[in-house]
């Protein structure tokens, strides 16, 4: 998929660091362990917000580095999450009248999330956390507290573990999340 959308924008110069770090966000979405054993549905609306789980973590950790090369990092990673959203919309059939308008609401979507999961993960407890992933991440499906919880739980791991890596990883386009709950 990355290469792919790599090769379609051949002509335009990517910032390396930011295709690294989508590169790790998408293998991270998709670990298995999310999809069978805490219900994140395994549909094109569940692996989306699993990126956007992932690339929210990444651009809040991202905000915590004073320098404009975050910023534009950030700014680049966001570019290539929605280009990316573009290629994959046309590759299953969506017309180009319609792309235009998915993407839109994908964009809208991202950013509903974006503040839910910054009011959830601001939040002393998880109540708010939980909300937010019952009504984004969930949206489709019923899903268990304990799902619920571990997911929240989740979340919360991944910020510590990337708070704990150096700056200068993370701007060279280096990120590693904790392993998907089992």
């Amino acid at each position: 998929m990355l290469n792919r959308l790599i090769s379609l924008f051949a002509g335009k110069q990517h910032n390396p660091a930011a295709v690294a770090l989508y590169r790790c966000i998408v293998e991270q979405a998709r670990q298995p362990d999310f999809y069978t054993h805490h219900g994140v549905p395994d549909s094109l609306d569940g692996r989306f917000d699993m990126i956007v789980l992932h690339t929210f973590l990444v651009m809040r950790r991202l905000r915590t580095i004073a320098s404009q090369a975050a910023g534009h990092l950030s700014q680049d990673l966001f570019d290539l999450l929605f280009a990316d959203m573009d290629s994959n919309l046309r590759e299953i059939g969506v017309g180009d009248l319609g792309v235009g308008k998915r993407v839109k609401k994908m964009a809208q979507a991202f950013y509903g999330r974006v503040e839910a999961y910054e009011a959830g993960l601001t939040a002393t407890d998880d109540a708010i956390l939980t909300d937010a992933l019952t009504r984004n991440l969930y949206g489709t499906t019923q899903p268990a507290l304990p799902n619920q919880l571990a997911m929240a739980a989740y979340m919360r791991a991944a910020e510590a573990r990337l708070a704990d890596q150096s700056e200068a990883k993370i701007l060279a386009g280096n990120v590693y999340f904790p392993a998907a709950p089992v």
